[in-house]
C-alpha cells in the first residue's frame, strides 16, 4: 500500500466537501485506522479508499461540537476565519494573530 503525504496538518482548520461542518485537525492517520464497524456503516456507493490520510477533527455544525474522522478527500480548507468554539479546541490550541491555531504546549499553571 503507498501512504500520500497529508495535505493538511495538526491545527489547520478545514469544512467537509459535503456535510455542513467544519473542524481543526488535531491528529492524522497516514491510512484509515479506525474500527471496521465505523468502516462498514458508510454507504458503500460513498465509502473512501482506505489508502489515504484520515483526519481526526475537532468538528462543529451548526447545532453541536463533537469529534469527527474524516477521508482526505472528503475536507477542503476552511478560509472563513471564524473562531470555533469547540471546547476542546481551547484546551489544546492557542489561536495566534493570524487566526492559526498552534498546539498548546503543557504549561505547569
Amino acid at each position: 500500500m503507498k501512504f500520500r503525504q497529508a495535505k493538511f496538518g495538526i491545527g489547520e482548520v478545514v469544512k467537509h466537501r459535503v456535510y455542513p461542518f467544519r473542524g481543526v485537525v488535531f491528529d492524522v492517520d497516514s491510512s484509515f485506522s479506525n474500527s471496521e464497524e465505523w468502516w462498514n456503516s458508510i454507504p458503500a456507493d460513498v465509502r473512501p479508499s482506505r489508502d489515504q490520510p484520515f483526519y481526526h477533527l475537532f468538528a462543529e455544525n451548526s447545532e453541536t461540537e463533537y469529534i469527527a474522522y474524516v477521508s482526505e478527500q472528503n475536507l477542503l480548507p476552511d478560509t472563513s476565519g471564524e473562531p470555533l468554539r469547540h471546547p476542546q479546541v481551547k484546551e489544546s490550541f492557542m489561536r495566534d494573530k493570524s487566526g492559526h491555531y498552534v498546539v498548546r504546549k503543557n504549561s505547569t499553571n
